[in-house]
């Protein structure tokens, strides 16, 4: 194999998992990792596929930057957090999807898409829905009193992962992996508890 072709499965290899890290980042938050993603491109840290050369303009930078500092305040008005997780869900896939399609480059398009809308999509959807039974169980257990808390953490969180994704793609990777096998498992048990 030549040294060309083994560049350009790097390539390809490194945008999915970029792609995917920063895809479950926007289960938490959904636009913080397209902030992140802006400003490593605008930075030449990383490419973007030619079709999503537009995110690291500079008026995609301020929308992005003014959406991510929106949701992160919203999450801390009671009412707000709640209708932003029932309505995120669907909002998360399309993010998780765009993100993984923006950071794949050498790759045939139905095939990128594909992948972008299963594993992107699919990883942010998940962890958007268990993102939301958890605060769903805060609330129901504390009266909604410990979810300021859970957003802080959610916040600092999802920022040090989408600076992760850009630089250390594979372990956000993993680590998400990891989260989706908790949530599947606390699920289990929990359904199983309700039948006994």
């Amino acid at each position: 194999m030549e040294w060309g072709m083994m560049n350009e499965y790097a390539v390809v290899a490194f945008g999915v998992v970029t792609g995917i890290a920063l895809s479950a980042v926007a289960g938490v938050r959904m636009f913080l990792p397209f902030l992140v993603a802006a400003i490593a491109v605008k930075l030449g840290v990383i490419e973007v596929a030619n079709d999503f050369a537009w995110i690291s303009s500079w008026p995609a930078l301020a929308v992005f930057a003014t959406a991510a500092l929106t949701e992160v305040l919203a999450y801390y008005i009671p009412v707000i957090d709640h209708a932003l997780d029932v309505l995120g869900s669907p909002a998360a896939i399309v993010a998780g999807s765009l993100l993984t399609a923006s950071m794949v480059i050498g790759m045939d398009e139905w095939l990128r898409w594909s992948l972008a809308i299963i594993a992107g999509g699919g990883i942010a959807g998940s962890l958007h829905v268990g993102k939301t039974l958890l605060r769903g169980a805060s609330t129901a257990t504390t009266a909604g009193l410990a979810n300021p808390l859970l957003a802080t953490g959610e916040m600092i969180g999802s920022t040090l992962a989408a600076i992760a994704a850009i630089w250390i793609p594979v372990a956000v990777v993993v680590l998400a992996i990891i989260m989706l096998i908790v949530l599947i498992r606390a699920i289990i048990q929990r359904r199983n508890r309700q039948l006994v």
